[in-house]
């Protein structure tokens, strides 16, 4: 029998074990995920649905979908902008059936319509490969979306000649955040290059103080003369003993990565970001550096040719997409559009 289940009927010891043991697993759809998200209640509303499978007699839950709703403070931003993000897409136990997975998407389609401040859209960003699924997301109102990625194995530097240069010339350092100070410094940095280029929402400084709180967040700054004029923002992913010899010892996200790029040509601190992020993951053994996206496939994107010179292998994961309110998914993309100058 299939069931669904919310967050007080999942059994945490069940979740842990999925997120540890299968392939689609990563830190956005564990537990601390969840936790740390409920902690900002003021930006975003989390929540989590599981689906249970009575038939089988050890580990019944069969699949986890951990995402939040996203809030603005101003009303009429978030009237425009409010969406459901499950990042990295739902853990999923390896032989999990079209049924069980049909059943856990239409929970959550359901959420989202229900929702109070119901979401204009519902995404997943996969980081794995869900082929094997596409039929039943699809059957649960999901169209998928093609969308590049690209994961860098920390141990084989495959870097090119360009980046070698780069990083061999610049006399930044780079290391890990030691107060909340630095955190503001370098969150000031990532404020301005989203207010002038990336032109998209970004969560404020609050998030990534409490990421810092709580260790969510690793925190690698880039300094030069003693000032931070870059870094990154990773999140690290450790699997349990049973799958190390499959996929290493985890893996690194870089969720979030900026640079002074304009005021300090010869340093390269984005470069030198993505860099200490990388040897960060090989530092802890990890066996992937995972980029978090490189935009989609066919259409010019200067971050993803910035991001295919640190060598990681390019590929298609894709997104999920469930559109709740149409009209205002066009406006949204229209409005996005015309922010970008496009």
């Amino acid at each position: 029998m299939i069931r669904v289940l919310t967050y007080d009927q999942i059994d945490f010891a069940e979740w842990q074990a999925l997120v540890a043991s299968c392939q689609t697993g990563t830190w956005f759809q564990s537990p601390e995920a969840y936790e740390f998200y409920a902690s900002l209640p003021e930006v975003m509303e989390p929540f989590v649905l599981g689906v249970q499978n009575t038939e089988y007699r050890v580990q019944t839950l069969r699949g986890v979908c951990v995402g939040y709703v996203t809030k603005e403070r101003n009303k009429l931003k978030h009237f425009f902008t409010r969406r459901a993000i499950i990042l990295g897409g739902p853990v999923l136990s390896e032989d999990a059936s079209l049924e069980e997975v049909e059943a856990l998407m239409r929970a959550v389609k359901g959420y989202g319509l229900q929702v109070t401040g119901k979401p204009i859209y519902i995404e997943t960003r996969n980081f794995e490969d869900y082929s094997q699924w596409r039929e039943a997301f699809e059957a649960a109102g999901f169209e998928y979306k093609r969308h590049l990625n690209f994961h860098v194995d920390p141990m084989v530097n495959r870097l090119s000649e360009n980046r070698r240069r780069q990083i061999k010339k610049s006399d930044a350092v780079c290391e890990l955040a030691q107060s909340e100070t630095e955190v503001k410094e370098w969150y000031q940095v990532l404020e301005r290059l989203y207010k002038t280029k990336v032109k998209t929402p970004l969560w404020p400084e609050e998030f990534f103080l409490e990421a810092y709180r709580q260790g969510i967040g690793k925190f690698l700054l880039v300094k030069h003369e003693g000032k931070v004029i870059g870094g990154t923002m990773v999140v690290v992913r450790e699997l349990g003993n049973e799958r190390v010899s499959e996929l290493g010892k985890g893996c690194v996200y870089e969720w979030f990565e900026c640079g002074m790029n304009a005021e300090y040509k010869e340093q390269y601190p984005s470069v030198m970001a993505t860099w200490a992020g990388i040897q960060y993951a090989k530092k802890h053994g990890c066996a992937r550096y995972d980029m978090m996206g490189a935009g989609e496939p066919g259409v010019p994107y200067g971050v993803r040719d910035f991001k295919a010179e640190f060598g990681g292998m390019m590929v298609e994961h894709g997104r999920f997409l469930c559109v709740c309110k149409p009209w205002l998914y066009k406006i949204g993309k229209m409005g996005v559009k015309v922010m970008k100058g496009k």
